[in-house]
């Protein structure tokens, strides 16, 4: 496929990026499966790379027969799927088995150009590291590594139900930090656990923090007409309801089940809650409730609450504002987040979040501005903190507006003009070695 024009890079600066995602597709429609904030990381980056005359390939594994081997994503971002295994999505510890025939197609596709034709590569979550490795090897360029989960950090807070990550993925992350020329983290507490954890150098580690597309992420108050009360209408939503929102995959990870168990303590506690109470889950099933699929639905039947629950498909971005706009409440009950970008988005639409205050959350919500942090995922602190914010109106509107104040600062372009730092800090000591090399080659 022929790539449309873009601006040229500036003057000394990278032209193509190799950008690897083995296990999840930018393509793919986030909130279900392997899809999540890392998708929309990589789609917005690379985007807005483009815009500024970075070119981008995006490497991930082909899942089906009818992907075209090179798709174009935008202008100057092509997606290049690598066959790579059976034609189907696979469990992320199976695509190992498939790392080395992935690395392949990678390389073959790097030696049908001239020398030189990627700058830099930057890879995404560990086993794409582990084909950066051999990348950044074969081609004499730097590796710039996201981590975006840790399984160290993960398996110190494993949520109940959900499997321990096992010790070839922290092996494997282990190597990647080693080798990697610079290390993306989104948060300072990110950055401290990959010294901390993994013994990362200091001066190797960026904090970079993720964005929101604030185009797509606008608040109620500045859509004239587009406000929660017209969102619900298109929703479906009662106008005098009090709307608790979940966005994200199904899985005991981000623990949906909290706010369910939240929900059903609430009306509980007082009855006359359910006649306006509605509970929204936006996703699907991921990790281990694949195999489990009705289990939410299930819990909502045992716990008496099934009628207030509103269970819906993952959702495009701009339906998904929609959903935001018309919440009362987002709740990020999550037992690790990198950094929540669920949180960022409800934020940038004017929405208060209440969310478990582990990780990257810390970050993203101002506990007591812009929403409430909650420590541990007992359902009851949830439903007090809940119960308070729907007898409070305007509590929630002070929140609403901090909200919208700090989404602000948080737009895609100012996390490209830190990567784009990161990325000239990693091609310095490259271009140090190369200008070198033509000194001492040339004719005295």
């Amino acid at each position: 496929m022929a790539r449309r024009s873009v601006p040229k890079a500036p003057v000394g600066s990278f032209g193509r990026i190799a950008t690897i995602s083995v296990h999840t597709s930018p393509l793919d429609q986030p909130g279900t499966g392997d899809a999540g904030g890392m998708n929309v990381y990589i789609v917005e980056i690379a985007k807005r790379l483009a815009a500024r005359g970075v070119e981008v390939d995006v490497f991930t594994r082909a899942t089906s027969r009818e992907l075209p081997p090179v798709a174009e994503l935008a202008p100057g971002v092509l997606v290049r799927h690598v066959v790579s295994g059976p034609f189907e999505e696979l469990d992320k510890m199976e695509l190992t088995a498939e790392l080395c025939d992935f690395t392949s197609g990678v390389l073959r596709a790097e030696a049908a150009h001239d020398p030189g034709h990627y700058d830099l590569v930057h890879t995404h979550y560990w086993l794409s590291g582990q084909v950066g490795l051999a990348a950044k090897r074969r081609w004499g360029v730097p590796l710039v590594h996201t981590m975006h989960t840790m399984a160290k950090v993960k398996n110190a807070a494993l949520a109940q139900g959900d499997s321990p990550e096992p010790a070839a993925r922290v092996l494997g992350e282990e190597q990647v930090v080693e080798a990697a020329d610079r290390l993306v983290a989104n948060t300072a507490e990110e950055a401290r656990q990959l010294v901390d954890l993994y013994g990362a150098r200091p001066e190797q580690v960026a904090t970079v923090t993720p964005g929101v597309d604030l185009t797509m992420f606008r608040p109620r108050i500045a859509l004239l007409g587009h406000g929660a009360d017209s969102a619900r209408r298109r929703l479906g939503l009662p106008r005098d309801a009090y709307v608790l929102l979940f966005v994200g995959r199904i899985q005991p990870l981000k623990a949906p089940d909290v706010l369910l168990r939240a929900a059903a303590r609430m009306v509980e506690d007082d009855p006359r809650l359910r006649g306006r109470l509605v509970v929204a889950v936006v996703g699907g099933p991921s990790g281990s409730a694949r195999a489990r699929p009705e289990q939410l639905q299930k819990l909502a039947t045992e716990l008496g609450i099934a009628d207030l629950v509103r269970f819906e498909p993952p959702a495009p971005q701009t339906e998904l504002a929609e959903w935001y706009r018309a919440a009362d409440v987002t709740v990020v009950p999550s037992h690790n987040e990198s950094f929540g970008l669920v949180a960022a988005e409800a934020q940038a639409c004017g929405t208060p979040v209440v969310a478990a205050a582990v990780g990257g959350l810390r970050t993203a919500v101002r506990d007591g501005e812009t929403g409430v942090l909650i420590d541990g995922h007992d359902p009851a602190d949830y439903a007090a903190v809940l119960t308070r914010l729907g007898a409070e109106p305007r509590l929630r509107d002070r929140l609403a507006r901090a909200a919208v104040r700090h989404a602000q600062t948080l737009g895609w372009d100012a996390t490209v003009d830190r990567l784009l730092g990161v990325y000239t800090g990693a091609m310095d000591p490259v271009r140090s070695v190369r200008d070198d090399t033509r000194t001492a080659g040339a004719p005295r």
